[in-house]
């Protein structure tokens, strides 16, 4: 699959952590496996919460961690729109993944880039060589090609059902899938 596909976690998935979750993938390599951001876990977790930076007032000690997913939550990640970012990937539609992040926090520190423009991440979602195009053969993930964009224009609570119904069709049925079924 290509960098800035999202995949949507199925509703019956089985994975707490991966329930009703949306994932931006950043890498997909036969054999290296695959990386991927997870969209819409905000924790109540800042970056000033997490990192001495300069001045407890940076503007960047406001700017809301997100987890990425279960695996290394030690590890800092982030999404951008600054494509003059230094080492920053391109996962397309005006989406970077990475780069210098001690220049980014100046951005952040100047204004010129506001926390609304970036999402940072403890944690990644990582898959083995082979793992993912596997889960994908057991249907476990919709997914949705180059939709690297959505990563800003889409409310992190309501990720996984506004994503699935903008997909239409059966997709948003899945949309309104209860959590438990046994309960209705």
């Amino acid at each position: 699959m290509r960098p800035g596909t999202l995949l949507i976690s199925k509703p019956f998935l089985g994975d707490p952590n991966f329930e009703r979750s949306v994932i931006l993938l950043c890498r997909d390599e036969a054999a290296d496996g695959s990386f991927g951001l997870v969209l819409n876990r905000l924790t109540n977790l800042t970056l000033g919460d997490v990192l001495d930076l300069p001045a407890p007032e940076h503007a960047a000690a406001t700017v809301p961690l997100y987890l990425g997913g279960p695996v290394e939550q030690d590890t800092l990640h982030f999404l951008h729109q600054r494509a003059d970012l230094p080492g920053a990937q391109e996962l397309g539609q005006d989406v970077y993944w990475g780069g210098d992040f001690e220049m980014l926090l100046g951005l952040l520190g100047s204004g010129a880039v506001l926390a609304d423009d970036v999402r940072l991440f403890v944690g990644y979602s990582g898959w083995s060589a082979g793992q993912l195009a596997a889960e994908m053969q057991g249907q476990s993930w919709i997914r949705q090609p180059a939709s690297a964009g959505k990563v800003f224009t889409l409310a992190s609570d309501a990720f996984w059902r506004d994503i699935l119904r903008e997909k239409g069709g059966r997709y948003k049925v899945l949309a309104n899938y209860p959590v438990d079924p046994s309960l209705n």
